[in-house]
This record gives structure tokens, C-alpha cells and sequence, in this order.
């Protein structure tokens, strides 16, 4: 099956074919090209897709990263940016693999296309050429026969009259032979003729022609060629990628199976946790029966010595203690005193100070009205509020719930551990400089480093202070306060003996802080809800608490306040409750002496195997 031999006059149809051939590659080109910029821009959107769910830097939400759904979506954005890399590599291999390619060779294919049929058309010239050549020797032969006759019939009719003399007759023959050897020379001339044009016409339909459109059947099976493996390699792009896609989707299916339930379950209790026990159940409250409410006008803590005062509000509940707190809790919480304590003395004899420092004085009051007072206060836990409203965080996190509060110390703590040992680091590095500088004085000057290594060591100084500070508040609220020491005391000056009024000074500001913001005290007043049917004369029968270690006198201390007791300098006693983050400390000189002191003014030695004691590690 050959163009030449079965298209041998179809050469315009053959030219218009193969040009609509190139226009159907380049047509294809142009497809890729789309195609191309298809996955250009579907892998920008992708990336910006994924870049747009990223978790922010320094945000909320990159804390919301630590649960493995969480993770796992995460997971699923990184791989979404591989997923669009792989649609740029399909845009990258098509454009250098069909695009340029094919662009090349449609280059090639016009100007091969261009070549045949410029050929093609010079045989058909050449052909017409020689057509016309036979047209004209054809036409004269036919004229010179025409007059050859004209002048035979003219010479036979001259020789017929009688009336021509002989020379005319002889003229009209010469002209008649004339004629005919012109008609026989352009005989001989258009034979000459047909037979090369005849031969020029086989060579023209049998050779010229099939050579020509043979080579343009073979571009043309070239071009449909290079059209199917140009498909080919428009399927293999996308097959390459395949693998490396299905590697990016196995991801988040692994991401999607590492999706652990329980663990951001158990994430949500660390993260939210407040540390408070749950509220106990609220007794019945009997209306039926009118109210007596007798409170003796003297304090509760010289009730024991008068008799029973008549305490009974309603119905008498024998055995009953005060939801979420237990007697000697609430005894205490009556009889604390309420003001800061005072700070210790700045001259180290109390010789100094006749009397010492001493409480402020305030009109003692009736402890039945401290406890009116305590029964009717309304809960103080509006942290979450204050914060809402803008109110800044104190520094020691007293705002959070226990167990939130113990995890920001913590981690303010490790904070700080880092930053020390990397000005720790940094004034290795700096005295290891000087050694060189002193070593080799060509190198520098050791005296230019003094500044910097001053400057380091305070800042070192500085941050293993406020380490302190914090660890002493996370030992507060882990129940592990260590007991104190001269030496401790010497060692953190800055926090204990510059400041102290100023950390109790904290203490008061938190307990009536006008924001409500959360301390322990107002945490236990919060979950208190006395019921005035609860409260009986069974505190009469109350044993004193024990024992949990002793302390020494620091200072003189003369307790004037409701609450308080005189101690002596030098003087040992028994510790039976800690300072519970208000700077006084219960301590008891003998079993009807007991009162609080300020906790600056004794040095205290916790009794570790002692009931109620907190362990230190």
C-alpha cells in the first residue's frame, strides 16, 4: 500500500492532509501545555492548602498538636505538600519530555513536509512544461498540414486554367512542395516531441511522483508515531509519580491508624485538670423546725474552758463534720490570723528593737463573728473570669487550679534550668577564651573578656534566683516544702530576707485580690458550703493535732493579734501545721499554749515519718 501508486492524483488532498496532521499535533502540544499548568497550579493550591492549616509558631494552636488526631492531620498537611510536589514533577517531565520535544519536531516535520511537496510541485511544473511543448509542436503540425493542403488544392487548381500562364503554375507547384516539407518537418518534430513528453510522463506518474509521496507517506507515519509515544510518555509521567503518591496516601492511612483515643484522652485530663475534689453530697436542711441559733458572744477557743456554749442550729447532726474540711481545718481557718505577718527584724539582736516587731494592731473581734462571717462568704474562684476580662496573671500562676498551676511552675522551671545552663554554656566558652587570651596575649586581650564573664555570671545569678523562687512555689504546691535553713536563707537572700514582706504582702493581695482570682485558701473557702445544721457542740470533744516537727525562735516575737503567740528568741517549740502560703505557722509550746507565729521569725525541722507531715524528696 503505497500513496504514489494508489494517490497518484491526490497530490493537493495529500497537502492538505498532512497539514492537517501537523495541526492535530500541535493541537496536542497545546493539551499538554494546559495540562501542564493544570498541575502547576493544582500543586500551588495544594501547598497553599496545606500551608494554610499549618499550626502557627508560638500559637495556641501548636500546643492543640500534642493529641494524635491532631498529629495525624498534621501528618496529613506534610504529605499533601509531597502530593503536590509530585503534580510539579508531572508538569516539569511533560513540558521537557512532550512539550519541547514535540514543539522540536513539529519544527523538523513542516520544514520536511515543506521539502516533498516543494518537489512534488517542481515534477508537476516540469510535466506541464513539456505538455505545453507538445501542445505547440501538436498545433504546427497541424497548421503546416493545413497549408500543405491549401497550397496543393491552390497548385491543382492554377494547373487546371488554361488562362495561367506556365510561370504562375510552376510558382503555385513550388509553393505547394514548399508547404509540404514544412507539414512533414513539424510531423517530424511533434513525434520527436510526443515521444519525449510520453517518456517524461512515465517518469513522472511511475517514478517522480511514488518517490515523492512515498516520502511523505513515511512523515506522515513518523508523525502518528511520535503522536503515540508522546501518549505514552503522557501515561508513564503520571504512571512514574503513581508509586511516590501511593506512598504519600499509605502515610496518612499510617497517620490515620496511629490515632490513639485513649492517649488524647488522657492528654485532655493532664491538660485540663484542676486538681479539686469533687463536691460531697448536701445535707437536708429541715425548715420544719424553727431556727435557734445561740453563739456565745467569746470566741470558740475559750469555750472549753466555760463549758458548752449552746451552738445547736435546728436539728442536731451528732457526728457530722463540715462538707469538704475537717475540724481542726476549720478551727484554724477561725482562728489564723488574718493579717500578713510581720517581716523579721533587720538588725540580727532583737536587743535593737525593744519590743520587736510587732502585728498590726486591730480591735480583736468576736470569734462568732469570724464565723458568721465564714458562713456566709461567698465563693472567691472566678480565675477564668478575671482573665477573660483581661486581668494579668500573677507571677506564681495563683490564678490556675492546683494541678494546672503545678504544670506552668514546672515548666517554668525547666525553662529557667535551660536558660542557666546556657549562660552556664556561655561562660565555659568565654573562661576557656581567656585561657587562650592569657595563653597567647597575640590573640586578644584577657582583660577585654572580665566585663562579659561579670556580665554572664549575673545573669546566672539572677535566673538560679528566680529557679528558686518558682521551685519554692512547685514545692508548695506539690505539699513538699523544705524546711528552711540559715544557710538557705543566706543562699536566696533576694527572695527571703529582701522580700518577704513583699512575696506575703502576694500572699494577702491574691486572698483579696478584688478580680477573685484563685488561691488555696479561697479554694478551700469556695468548696466549704457550711449548712447551719451542721455545726453542733462536737467540737467540744475535738483531740489536738499532733505533732509534725519543731522549730526555733529566730527572733522575738510578741503576739498580740486574735490567734497569735509570744515566742522568745532561741526558743524551741512544736510545729502542728505549716504555713500554708500565708506566712504564719502554727506551732504549740505546750497542750494550752498554741498560736500562730510569722514563718520568718522561726526556722523549722519537719518531722519526715511525723502524721500529716509532707515528704521532700
Amino acid at each position: 500500500m503505497s500513496w504514489g501508486t494508489e494517490l497518484w492524483d491526490q497530490f493537493d488532498n495529500l497537502e492538505k492532509h498532512t497539514q492537517w496532521g501537523i495541526d492535530i499535533l500541535e493541537k496536542y502540544i497545546k493539551f499538554v501545555k494546559e495540562r501542564t499548568e493544570i498541575e502547576l497550579s493544582y500543586a500551588k493550591q495544594l501547598r497553599n492548602l496545606s500551608k494554610k492549616y499549618q499550626p502557627k509558631k508560638n500559637s495556641k494552636e501548636e500546643e492543640e498538636y500534642r493529641y494524635t488526631a491532631c498529629k495525624a492531620f498534621l501528618s496529613t498537611l506534610n504529605e499533601m505538600n509531597d502530593y503536590a510536589g509530585q503534580h510539579e514533577v508531572i508538569s516539569e517531565n511533560m513540558t521537557s519530555q512532550i512539550t519541547v520535544e514535540l514543539t522540536r519536531y513539529v519544527q523538523d516535520l513542516k520544514q520536511e513536509r515543506k521539502s516533498h511537496f516543494h518537489e512534488g510541485r517542481k515534477a508537476q511544473q516540469h510535466i506541464e512544461t513539456c505538455w505545453k511543448q507538445l501542445e505547440s509542436s501538436k498545433r504546427r503540425f497541424e497548421r503546416d498540414c493545413k497549408e500543405a493542403d491549401r497550397a496543393q488544392q491552390y497548385f491543382e487548381k492554377m494547373d487546371a486554367d488554361i488562362n495561367v500562364t506556365k510561370a504562375d503554375v510552376e510558382k503555385a507547384r513550388q509553393q505547394a512542395q514548399t508547404r509540404h516539407q514544412m507539414a512533414e518537418d513539424s510531423k517530424a518534430d511533434y513525434s520527436l516531441i510526443l515521444q519525449k513528453f510520453n517518456q517524461e510522463q512515465r517518469e513522472y506518474y511511475y517514478t517522480h511522483i511514488p518517490t515523492i509521496f512515498q516520502k511523505i507517506q513515511e512523515m506522515e507515519e513518523r508523525r502518528i508515531v511520535r503522536v503515540g509515544e508522546s501518549m505514552k510518555t503522557y501515561a508513564e509521567v503520571d504512571r512514574q509519580v503513581i508509586p511516590i503518591i501511593g506512598k504519600c496516601l499509605d502515610e496518612i492511612v499510617k497517620a490515620a491508624k496511629s490515632i490513639d483515643q485513649k492517649n488524647d484522652s488522657q492528654l485532655v485530663i493532664e491538660a485540663y485538670k484542676s486538681g479539686f475534689e469533687p463536691p460531697g453530697d448536701i445535707e437536708f436542711e429541715d425548715y420544719t423546725q424553727p431556727m435557734k441559733r445561740t453563739v456565745s458572744d467569746n470566741s470558740l477557743s475559750n469555750s472549753r474552758g466555760e463549758g458548752k456554749p449552746e451552738l445547736k442550729f435546728g436539728g442536731k447532726s451528732k457526728g457530722k463534720l463540715w462538707p469538704f474540711i475537717k475540724k481542726n481545718k476549720l478551727m484554724s481557718l477561725l482562728t489564723s490570723p488574718r493579717q500578713p505577718p510581720p517581716p523579721p527584724p533587720a538588725s540580727a539582736s532583737p536587743s535593737a528593737v525593744p519590743n520587736g516587731p510587732q502585728s498590726p494592731k486591730q480591735q480583736k473581734e468576736p470569734l462568732s463573728h469570724r464565723f458568721n462571717e465564714f458562713m456566709t462568704s461567698k465563693p472567691k474562684i472566678h480565675c477564668f473570669r478575671s482573665l477573660k476580662r483581661g486581668g494579668a496573671a500573677p507571677e506564681d500562676f495563683s490564678n490556675l487550679p492546683p494541678e494546672q498551676r503545678r504544670k506552668k511552675l514546672q515548666q517554668k522551671v525547666d525553662e529557667l534550668n535551660k536558660d542557666i545552663q546556657k549562660e552556664m554554656d556561655q561562660r565555659d566558652a568565654i573562661t576557656k577564651m581567656k585561657d587562650v587570651y592569657l595563653k597567647n596575649p597575640q590573640m586578644g586581650d584577657p582583660a577585654s573578656l572580665d566585663h562579659k564573664l561579670t556580665e554572664v555570671s549575673q545573669n546566672i545569678e539572677k535566673l538560679r534566683l528566680e529557679a528558686q523562687k518558682f521551685e519554692a512555689w512547685l514545692a508548695e504546691v506539690e505539699g513538699r516544702l523544705p524546711a528552711r535553713s540559715d544557710q538557705a536563707r543566706r543562699q536566696s537572700g533576694m527572695y527571703d530576707t529582701q522580700s518577704p514582706a513583699t512575696v506575703n504582702n502576694c500572699a494577702q493581695d491574691r486572698e483579696s485580690s478584688p478580680d477573685g482570682s484563685y488561691t488555696e485558701e479561697q479554694s478551700q473557702e469556695s468548696e466549704v458550703k457550711v449548712l447551719a445544721t451542721d455545726f453542733d457542740d462536737e467540737f467540744d470533744d475535738e483531740e489536738p493535732l499532733p505533732a509534725i516537727g519543731t522549730c526555733k525562735a529566730l527572733y522575738t516575737f510578741e503576739g498580740q493579734n486574735e490567734g497569735t503567740i509570744s515566742v522568745v528568741e532561741g526558743e524551741t517549740l512544736y510545729v502542728i501545721e505549716e504555713d500554708k502560703g500565708d506566712g504564719w505557722t502554727r506551732i504549740r509550746r505546750s497542750e494550752d499554749e498554741e498560736g500562730y507565729v510569722p514563718t520568718s521569725y522561726v526556722e523549722v525541722y519537719l518531722d519526715k515519718n511525723a502524721k500529716g507531715a509532707k515528704t521532700y524528696i
